[in-house]
């Protein structure tokens, strides 16, 4: 899979994070990143497996230190959450934004398949019919961005993802804005794919929808002739043309294009924006009759091409607007040539507009013979058709009839409409009073004065009201002025005060039934901050910016502090260290010691033979055992008290311990055992010393 935007144009900035640190990374102890799919401008996209729904995605990894920029983190996860609630068929969906220790990352729908790219570098130039079919989907995927005021920014052919079925979705929706937004903040510098960069964007003079238009359009000419549509030795001098030059008509690379596909990518890309479609819904429009006329066979379709066309303004004579008004037919050749160029059997999709009807192929016109006019004066209708010869004298008695009836016509015209106004007048405005005034006041008080002036009264509920106090008039029907018989109905609206909602206790629901509970009340989840927790399970809130209780006006928004789950801990192996040091490290740590002691001839007492968990990610509470030498094993010390001396240490010898001698304090020098340290019977480790007292 080569998707998800991140292959870069010629003009983007490479990737600087390396694949080592990046591939077998856990990101959050969640998204485990299996390997690199792609690299760009933006950041690196890895193909991952999200551990806890056990499901593959896409995990796009910002370049650099973006982590550390507290602006951009937050401008990315506006961005992130607001392409999440972009719910299309046509659009990657997002799942996930994160920050693990300062590495910004964003988890997308896994779409497998090739880019738009790699479709124009094998087809381009295509048949126009074969790249309107493509665009269709991407622009229903802006038309529904643009309908939630979504700016994509950064539409390219890298952009957009294609299915082995055909299906094409778009991706990176909102991270251009982010970008672009650091990028100026820092540098200066405008982060994007030069190549379908609108002029405004150049110029920094703001972006809206056009942008993403201006984009489409760049990408239909390029799949029309397999070129960008301007070319420079720099990313500058590329910028320049876009602000200083038109894109070429396609029909000037590749030859047969219809005019109106050449106007089509004109107005989608006119340097002036305000000549522009408006926005993708508009453009998905003109491409879907522009298809029509081309599943129709219709060479050239002069109104189509006159709707699109742009319109210049210019100063001109009349002989030049004559001239210019005019255009020559195109001949039968010039038809056939133009439709062998592009055969109709390579798409199968069905266009949902209304076909246009075909334009009508011109025929060769018949042989103009010039004499034929001097013989006589001839008068030809709208259609070139002669008209029979004129009587004028009877033309003129007839017109002056007519002109005797017409003075006729206009003086009964005139009086009814005089009768027509006074009646209108009448009953539009003369017999009706004007309204009074009863918004602010009391329900009881606004009522009894409409009634003393005559007035029946009526309610029609209520509504909240920030400026009007709770049982007083909000609203009256008609309103204040307004036109009402003099025995009329004034319909109040009673106001219930300030709409007000008491912020509910969030703690311990999910993100989902938290969004859903700030809904109830008409608030909106602000910004989420995901913290670690030992007590908070993963994916649950801890905490709201708010006080619970508290009373929130409509489109309040809440913030929200999601756990992440108990922190992660590294886990050290202490095999072959001492007891107390590995107990310390490992409780300091946050971890559980348990201890099992076994003998062991060979390692030294309190010394750690094993662990388990021997390394690797544990939580804070969780139990390592550590299993620790006893040393080896004892075995029974023989009683030699009543023996002599030599004789007790050659037994204690043999039985594997060392002996020390000592005499009593009184001594006759018997040299007999009086006392043993430790006593025969005790168990004693093989190597201790056994103290022996002679007398």
């Amino acid at each position: 899979m080569r998707g998800h935007g991140a292959t870069p144009d010629v003009e983007e900035v490479t990737v600087t994070t390396t694949d080592e640190m990046l591939v077998g990374r856990v990101l959050d102890g969640r998204y485990h990143l299996r390997q690199v799919l792609a690299r760009g401008g933006m950041g690196t996209v890895l193909l991952a497996t999200d551990t806890r729904l056990d499901r593959t995605v896409a995990v796009k990894v910002m370049q650099g230190n973006a982590g550390g920029d507290q602006d951009f983190t937050a401008r990315l996860q506006t961005e992130a959450r607001a392409a999440a609630r972009l719910n299309h068929p046509n659009v990657v969906a997002v799942f996930d934004q994160g920050d693990d220790s300062g590495l910004l990352y964003l988890v997308m729908e896994y779409v497998p398949g090739r880019t738009l790219r790699d479709l124009i570098s094998s087809e381009a130039p295509m048949p126009p019919r074969r790249a309107l079919t493509l665009i269709e989907p991407l622009l229903l995927a802006l038309s529904a961005a643009h309908d939630a005021r979504i700016i994509h920014r950064d539409v390219k052919p890298e952009n957009v993802l294609i299915t082995p079925s055909g299906q094409v979705k778009v991706a990176d929706f909102g991270l251009a804005r982010a970008i672009t937004a650091r990028s100026q903040a820092t540098t200066g510098v405008l982060i994007g794919s030069v190549s379908y960069l609108a002029p405004e964007l150049v110029l920094n003079e703001g972006a809206d929808a056009r942008c993403d238009v201006y984009a489409v359009g760049a990408v239909m000419y390029e799949m029309l002739t397999g070129l960008k549509p301007h070319t420079g030795e720099t990313p500058i001098q590329v910028a320049y043309q876009h602000v200083h030059a038109d894109v070429p008509a396609p029909s000037s690379v590749v030859a047969g294009i219809p005019p109106y596909v050449d106007a089509l990518v004109a107005r989608a890309t006119a340097r002036d924006r305000d000549q522009r479609s408006a926005d993708a819904r508009v453009l998905l429009h003109q491409v879907r009759r522009v298809r029509s006329a081309l599943e129709a066979h219709v060479v050239d379709d002069i109104e189509l091409t006159q709707d699109l066309r742009l319109h210049r303004i210019v100063a001109a004579g009349s002989d030049d607007l004559l001239a210019t008004s005019v255009s020559p037919a195109p001949t039968l050749a010039t038809t056939a040539a133009a439709h062998d160029a592009y055969p109709q059997a390579e798409s199968h999709s069905t266009s949902l507009a209304t076909p246009q009807a075909p334009a009508p192929v011109l025929e060769p016109s018949p042989p103009y013979d010039p004499g034929y006019e001097a013989t006589r004066t001839v008068t030809r209708d709208a259609a070139g058709i002669p008209t029979a010869p004129v009587d004028h004298a009877r033309a003129r008695a007839a017109a002056g009839r007519q002109r005797r009836r017409g003075r006729r016509m206009l003086v009964v015209a005139l009086a009814a409409a005089l009768v027509a106004a006074a009646l209108g007048w009448w009953f539009g405005v003369a017999r009706f009073d004007q309204a009074p005034d009863l918004t602010g006041l009391p329900l009881e008080q606004a009522r009894a004065e409409a009634q003393r002036d005559g007035y029946t009264v009526d309610t029609a509920g209520s509504a909240f009201s920030e400026t009007v106090p709770a049982g007083s008039v909000v609203s009256t029907d008609p309103g204040p002025g307004g036109r009402i018989l003099p025995d009329g109905t004034i319909t109040l609206t009673v106001s219930k005060g300030k709409e007000r909602y008491a912020l509910p206790d969030l703690a311990g629901s999910t993100e989902e039934e938290a969004e859903k509970a700030l809904a109830d009340i008409k608030a909106v989840v602000g910004g989420i901050d995901r913290k670690f927790s030992d007590d908070v399970e993963s994916g649950r809130v801890i905490a709201t910016s708010l006080a619970v209780g508290r009373m929130l006006k409509p489109g309040t928004a809440v913030d929200l502090v999601v756990s992440k789950g108990r922190r992660p801990v590294e886990v050290e192996d202490f095999t072959g260290k001492k007891l107390p040091q590995a107990q310390r490290a490992l409780e300091k740590a946050g971890l559980v010691v348990a201890v099992e002691r076994t003998y062991d001839d060979k390692v030294p007492k309190d010394e750690v033979l094993s662990q388990d968990p021997a390394d690797g990610t544990a939580y804070k509470g969780d139990t390592v055992t550590l299993t620790v030498s006893d040393g080896p094993q004892p075995v029974e010390v023989p009683g030699v008290v009543g023996k002599n001396v030599d004789d007790a240490k050659a037994l204690l010898e043999a039985a594997g311990f060392k002996v020390k001698v000592e005499k009593e304090r009184i001594h006759f020098g018997s040299n007999l055992v009086s006392r043993q340290s430790p006593g025969g019977g005790d168990e004693a480790p093989p190597g201790s010393t056994i103290i022996l007292r002679i007398v």
